[in-house]
């Protein structure tokens, strides 16, 4: 039987990430709170939460990590010219519950995809928010919110957290206008929990738990930058 450590709500204290089960890759811990200090503490550790309506709050710490790199983030040749042709407002926090509601839906034709982000799992992160620490980024077309994600951002890391696509490449180019903004601001990366084909077409990339952790040491006490809503219009007509 799966044995995991218990949290104790009162005190925001996580067991050594080393400890993580390898299967399913990253467990780490159940219990605990979703508190900003709760939240703070995990992700300036490299510790997320993840966990399905009707399951205790479950703590991952997977191994190896996807990463993108600042440098490194893979734009197609046909996407540019979309970015560059397509009249989308991008905006940055300016709509960040109505982000995750969308990023909440369920994908293609799986009714199951994406109610992890439960509506506690909403108000807790929209607490963030409130706090400064939890962001967004919005794609328009005109009042329509066709695309965009949400992280969280410690120092110079963002924690990227889920992304939607209500339009052709709705997310890419919220992705594409997040990182130029983040080179901007001197980040080193943003982190992506877990691999999957999409993310690595867009040239993240698996970096051991350790090299991750380093990184986090490394950047996450940095001064932030100062996020502010903003509007930024891509309409080259």
């Amino acid at each position: 039987m799966l044995q995991l450590p218990w949290l104790d709500p009162h005190v925001p204290r996580f067991p050594d990430t080393a400890s993580a089960l390898t299967s399913p890759n990253g467990l780490l811990a159940a219990g605990g709170k979703l508190s900003p200090s709760w939240l703070l503490t995990a992700y300036s550790q490299g510790i997320f939460p993840w966990f399905s309506d009707g399951e205790p709050i479950l703590w991952w710490s997977p191994s190896p990590r996807t990463f993108i790199h600042i440098d490194q983030l893979h734009i197609s040749r046909s996407l540019r010219k979309t970015i560059k042709k397509n009249p989308f407002t991008i905006t940055f926090d300016t709509a960040f519950e109505s982000v995750m509601e969308a990023c909440a839906e369920p994908r293609s034709n799986d009714a199951e995809a994406g109610t992890w982000i439960s509506e506690e799992i909403i108000d807790a992160y929209s607490e963030l928010y409130q706090l400064g620490h939890a962001h967004s980024i919005e794609v328009w077309d005109g009042d329509v919110l066709a695309g965009g994600l949400y992280g969280i951002s410690l120092g110079r890391m963002f924690f990227g957290e889920s992304m939607f696509s209500r339009r052709t490449n709705g997310s890419k180019i919220a992705l594409f206008h997040l990182v130029e903004q983040l080179k901007k601001w001197h980040y080193i990366g943003i982190d992506c929990q877990v691999h999957n084909d999409h993310l690595a077409s867009l040239g993240a990339v698996e970096i051991d738990r350790k090299e991750f952790e380093i990184l986090i040491q490394q950047h996450v006490h940095d001064i932030d930058c100062h996020w502010r809503a903003t509007a930024i219009t891509t309409d080259s007509k």
